[in-house]
C-alpha cells in the first residue's frame, strides 16, 4: 500500500492524505476508480460515491489551502479538478461502463460500431414512429402518441443497461468476448439516448404549439 510522504500513513487516494491533509502530486495520472480508493467494478453505491466525493472535496478544497501560498492553492485546484472529472466518469452507468471497456482492452466506439441484431430489428419497427415524432405532432393524440414512444424507449435503455451490467459484473478478464458485447449494448444506448432527445424536443415543441 502507498503511503504518505509526509506522515507515512496509508493513502486511499493519491491526491492527498486525510491523515496529515497533505496535498500529494501524483506520479502518474490516477484512473478514476484509484482518485475515489476504489478497486474497478461497474457496480458501485452512488449514494457512497457521493459521500466520499464531498470528504474528498473538503480536504482538496483550494480555500483550505489559501494560506499556505501559490505553489499549495494551484495544486488544490489541479487535484480538485482531477477529483471533479473522475466522478464524472463513475458517477454515470454509461461513462462508467465505457471507461471499464476501453481500460480492459475492449473496443473503443470509434473502432465497433455494431449493435446487437435483435436491437436493429426492434428499431426497424419503431424508425417510423420516430421519424414522425422528429418532425413533431399538434394535438393531444399526436402528443400522447410521443408520450408512449418515449416510454418504450426508456424501457428499452433499461434492458440495454442490464446487459451491460451482467456483461462487467463481475468484470470480464482483458480481452474478453464479453468487452465486446458490452461495447455492442452501449452503442445501441447512445443510438436510443439520441433518439430519446428528439422525442423530448418534439414532446415540448408540440406542447408549445398553440392549437
Amino acid at each position: 500500500m502507498t503511503v504518505c510522504p509526509r506522515c507515512r500513513a496509508p493513502l486511499d487516494t493519491p491526491l492527498v492524505c486525510t491523515s496529515c491533509h497533505a496535498l500529494l502530486d501524483p506520479e502518474r495520472t490516477p484512473t478514476p476508480f484509484e482518485v475515489f480508493g476504489l478497486e474497478p467494478a461497474f457496480d458501485l453505491e452512488a449514494c457512497k460515491l457521493t459521500t466520499r466525493l464531498l470528504e474528498l472535496s473538503r480536504e482538496m478544497h483550494p480555500d483550505f489551502h489559501a494560506t499556505q501560498g501559490e505553489e499549495e492553492h494551484a495544486r488544490a485546484e489541479r487535484n480538485t479538478a482531477t477529483l471533479n472529472s473522475a466522478f464524472h466518469v463513475l458517477a454515470d452507468e454509461l461513462r462508467r461502463a465505457d471507461w471499464l471497456v476501453a481500460s480492459l482492452g475492449g473496443p473503443r466506439e470509434n473502432e465497433q460500431r455494431a449493435m446487437p441484431p435483435e436491437f436493429l430489428e426492434e428499431m426497424l419497427e419503431l424508425n417510423e414512429a420516430i421519424e414522425h415524432a422528429r418532425t413533431g405532432g399538434a394535438d393531444s393524440a399526436e402528443r400522447e402518441e410521443l408520450g408512449r414512444l418515449s416510454a418504450r424507449l426508456d424501457a428499452e435503455r433499461a434492458r440495454l443497461m442490464t446487459q451491460v451490467a451482467s456483461a462487467l459484473a463481475p468484470l470480464p478478464a482483458r480481452g474478453n468476448r464479453k468487452l465486446a458485447e458490452a461495447r455492442g449494448f452501449l452503442n445501441a444506448i447512445r443510438y436510443l439516448d439520441r433518439a430519446r432527445k428528439e422525442i423530448a424536443e418534439s414532446r415540448s415543441g408540440a406542447v408549445a404549439r398553440p392549437h
